[in-house]
């Protein structure tokens, strides 16, 4: 029986937008660039620990012989926008629209082991199925599976999706004829390069993680000055090397899931008020939340300066006073140095009258000071 052809149509009758094959042979050429990246300190820390296990799939599954890539394709624009209200809103990025994706592709690749069980009835299915959580590099995976190549901003592309695809994979223990890498790749196309803020892509598909600002959005702490106004009003996220590719342009991907424009784009002050509770309640469900409120709400503070939002100035105000989140009073006290150029003898006051032992706020509090007076 033509096993192959099976499992593909039943990976459409599933929804996934792509599939291919690839043998469970090792990676072992990246491992040189793995470990380059965490001894040049270029990881973003979310990486799987175990560059052995990152490189060799029988480490995950013994009796592994081939695996079974998926892309699941998502859209860039959103199906219907938010309406307008009194509020400016901030940006989260398309991968996180929706669903989880983690759980959209957990979803397929386990509807997917089923079906390929049930057509296997002889043959007791080994499988291991993974997601960017997983240990393997799924980029590499895709690529050698044929879904598409890996472009210079490190992203799997394909001409039917472009870049905006989810992707997963199933380590079996099936015997099955592997695809063929495609045949296009960048050329001598650099856009994702020169447009990228950061200067964060290398140019051969690699990247320091770190300077990426859609790490920025993620990462803990005072976000550094550098990259603060370059985020703009994204509060997760960042696709700027994917808006300018020219893979990207005409691509009209259908749903992943659907998509509540609200939380696409939400409102910035009312994002502010979320308490633990409603945030997990109205945020919840979104690949973006895994990163809890306290990280995005700071992101929100950035937005509001950004956003030069002169309505906000009360809420900054407020979270100062109230000092509850030294990462969000600091935050604060930058944004109204940001959005208001001259102030009131009762706003330096009040900025003056700041008493704290946090080193971020006590460095934002003499830096809008100075700033003011001069």
């Amino acid at each position: 029986m033509d096993i192959k052809g099976q499992i593909q149509a039943l990976a459409k009758e599933i929804g996934i937008s792509k599939i291919g094959f690839t043998t469970a042979d090792d990676f072992a050429y990246l491992e040189k660039s793995l470990r380059a990246a965490v001894e040049e300190g270029r990881t973003s820390g979310f990486e799987h620990k175990v560059i052995e296990e990152r490189i060799d799939p029988k480490l995950s599954l013994a009796s592994a012989k081939t695996i079974i890539s998926i892309a699941v394709a998502y859209p860039h624009k959103l199906p219907i926008q938010p309406p307008k209200t009194q509020y400016k809103r901030g940006k989260i990025t398309p991968n996180s629209w929706g669903l989880d994706y983690h759980y959209v592709l957990q979803d397929k690749l386990n509807r997917l082991a089923e079906g390929i069980r049930e057509l296997c009835k002889d043959y007791p299915l080994e499988h291991k199925a993974m997601v960017d959580t997983g240990a393997l590099v799924d980029t590499a995976v895709a690529r050698r599976a044929g879904i598409g190549f890996i472009g210079k901003n490190g992203l799997v592309i394909s001409k039917e999706y472009g870049s905006y695809m989810y992707l997963g994979e199933l380590i079996t223990n099936l015997d099955i004829e592997p695809d063929q890498p495609v045949d296009y790749d960048c050329g001598d196309c650099n856009r994702c390069i020169e447009a990228c803020p950061t200067s964060c892509l290398i140019g051969d598909g690699t990247m320091n993680a770190k300077r990426c600002l859609s790490f920025q959005t993620q990462d803990k702490g005072m976000m550094d000055l550098e990259f603060r106004k370059k985020i703009k009003t994204v509060i997760y996220g960042c696709d700027i090397c994917q808006i300018c590719c020219p893979y990207n342009k005409g691509i009209d991907n259908p749903l992943a899931s659907e998509i509540d424009p609200e939380l696409a784009q939400p409102e910035l002050i009312p994002f502010l008020e979320l308490t633990n509770g409603t945030f997990k309640e109205k945020f919840g469900q979104i690949a973006g939340s895994w990163r809890g409120k306290n990280i995005l709400q700071r992101n929100a503070i950035i937005a509001l300066a950004n956003a030069h939002d002169k309505t906000a100035v009360v809420k900054l105000l407020e979270i100062i006073d109230k000092n509850n989140n030294p990462i969000h009073t600091a935050t604060a006290i930058w944004a109204l140095g940001e959005i208001i150029k001259r102030p009131t003898d009762d706003m330096i006051a009040f900025v003056r009258e700041v008493d704290s032992d946090n080193p971020d706020i006590i460095l934002e509090r003499d830096n809008v000071l100075k700033t003011w007076q001069n």
